[in-house]
């Protein structure tokens, strides 16, 4: 399924809400289903909100780890980009304005990555000669511009909060 095909990309935990009220309502619980799994969440959410079992499909924090999960897919990251995407993740869980940031439409994981690579970049350091010769690397120049993790999460808190 292409990123929000169906239903759209939502703004708000409470937009995501409202579109589920809707369908619980008409009693389309097929389309509940559509919408959860659109948005990073599982089926199994959509039949326990249908049910009544919880009051709402998603949280703020479900609402943003199901957008992540969603932007994943889409992304597919390896290795240090999968390190941020869980600095975002553990961002959210503790703190309930980061969740809302993610679940905004203007932000995107994407987005977020692109403002750590550009970081990266700018902040680029020559490796030392005796780090190239141990591994055996015998280009002229060979810099490196990864971020440690506190530089990272950052980078990441500017690009979703702005500060």
């Amino acid at each position: 399924m292409a990123l929000f095909e169906r239903f759209g990309e939502f703004d708000s935990v409470e937009e995501l809400n409202m579109t589920a009220e809707g369908l619980k309502e008409e009693g389309d619980l097929e389309s509940l289903k559509v919408l959860a799994e659109e948005n990073g969440l599982d089926a199994a959410d959509a039949e326990d909100y249908a049910d009544g079992i919880v009051t709402e499909l998603a949280n703020s924090l479900l609402a943003a780890l199901g957008k992540l999960k969603v932007e994943v897919k889409e992304l597919k990251p390896c290795e240090i980009m999968e390190d941020w995407i869980s600095y975002i993740e553990v961002c959210c869980s503790e703190h309930e304005d980061m969740a809302r940031a993610v679940r905004l439409k203007s932000k995107s994981l994407e987005g977020c990555i692109a403002a750590i690579l550009k970081w990266s970049f700018a902040h680029q350091y020559p490796v030392p000669d005796k780090v190239k010769k141990a591994a055996g690397v015998n280009a002229g120049k060979v810099t490196l511009g990864i971020p440690g993790s506190a530089i990272a999460k950052k980078i990441i808190r500017e690009y979703y909060l702005g500060k």
